[in-house]
């Protein structure tokens, strides 16, 4: 273990380490990430962050690497055979959800250009730099992200009620939650 000082949350083990390290609170503009972080908060509702991160590859493996086209245009067969699947979540509402969160992305593309673009315009394309200075500092929800989960939904997404698209945000760097005496603030 080096002597890096992190946020407290990722010191449980190095697969949680290595995600702070090197993805949570970097900004993400590319589409197919943006989606991929996308299905997987959506799995992670009402469980761990670290129980979704942990089954990953699973998820990438089962869901096509997140390929959106390809999800949209599951069938009965495909559902089943994720339903079956000990790898992910097998909760039959985020299998589905999945599959319509893949339309509605798709839609999002078709009207705004990208997903990217959409979804950044809630920050005008900036990271929000929250400035925190201890772990109980941060939100679960904010104001934001009730806006952009009231208009995901108004959009056909399911899944993205506030706190998972909070937690969103953080993942792909719409604002910065890192600790002030994180190390990756000084990077």
């Amino acid at each position: 273990m080096d002597n890096k000082t992190r946020c407290a949350w990722c010191e449980k083990d190095d697969l949680y380490r290595k995600y702070h390290d090197e993805e949570w609170g970097k900004p993400v503009y590319d589409d197919a990430t943006l989606f991929e972080f996308l299905i997987l908060e959506t799995f992670q509702a009402g469980l761990s962050w670290y129980t979704i991160l942990a089954k990953r590859e699973n998820f990438r493996s089962a869901f096509d690497n997140f390929n959106y086209k390809k999800i949209a245009d599951y069938q009965e067969d495909k559902i089943q055979e994720l339903l079956l699947d000990a790898g992910i979540i097998r909760n039959k509402l985020k299998v589905y959800s999945a599959i319509s969160n893949a339309i509605a992305f798709m839609k999002v593309q078709e009207e705004f250009g990208s997903f990217s673009k959409y979804i950044w315009g809630f920050v005008d394309g900036k990271p929000i730099d929250n400035k925190l200075q201890s772990l109980k500092d941060i939100p679960a929800t904010t104001p934001l992200s009730d806006a952009i989960s009231k208009d995901l939904k108004k959009r056909g997404f399911k899944f993205v009620g506030s706190t998972v698209v909070y937690a969103h945000m953080q993942a792909t760097g719409m604002v910065n939650d890192h600790i002030q005496s994180c190390w990756t603030r000084k990077q």
